[in-house]
């Protein structure tokens, strides 16, 4: 009998305002760094649906998802993460205060990214975010019949 693996999906989202600030959290059980926001993909839900669920959840704030720049694997908690750059289609965090201690658009930057996330893995995947050029593609289908549900193409990225 083959036994398949079993993995948590989470995604996260590098999400940037209007002056080119970074949303950012801190949670409860986190409170020693700032990250993005993100979490937990439900069984069935597609990852851009997902991003925008749970940045809404966390922070209040509505998305527009661009683009995939990273997925990252946590092999102790057999987490896989992948990373969205979107930019806020609204300007009021109401953070969820079950889960989230703070959130803020920071002004974030290479010289400073440290002060704020002081997680090693944290830091990577934003300044992968940060600095990318171009998104790869996503595609969410449904099988028999197949169906395409939804596609994000591959695209360069603006400086935002």
């Amino acid at each position: 009998m083959r036994i398949y693996p079993k993995h948590i999906v989470s995604v996260s989202a590098y999400i940037t305002n209007k002056n080119n600030e970074v949303l950012m959290v801190k949670t409860h059980w986190r409170k020693d760094t700032w990250e993005l926001p993100g979490g937990q993909v439900e069984l069935g839900e597609a990852l851009d649906k997902a991003v925008c669920r749970e940045v809404l959840e966390e922070t209040g704030i509505e998305v527009t998802v661009l683009g995939i720049t990273g997925v990252y694997y946590n092999s102790s908690k057999e987490v896989l993460t992948i990373v969205f750059k979107g930019i806020s289609n609204s300007i009021d965090i109401t953070k969820q205060p079950q889960e989230i201690h703070n959130a803020e658009f920071i002004a974030l930057s290479q010289d400073n990214i440290s002060v704020y996330i002081t997680r090693p893995n944290g830091l990577s995947r934003t300044l992968d975010a940060m600095l990318a050029k171009d998104c790869v593609p996503y595609e969410t289908w449904e099988a028999r019949p197949y169906n395409l549900l939804g596609r994000m193409e591959k695209k360069k990225l603006s400086g935002r």
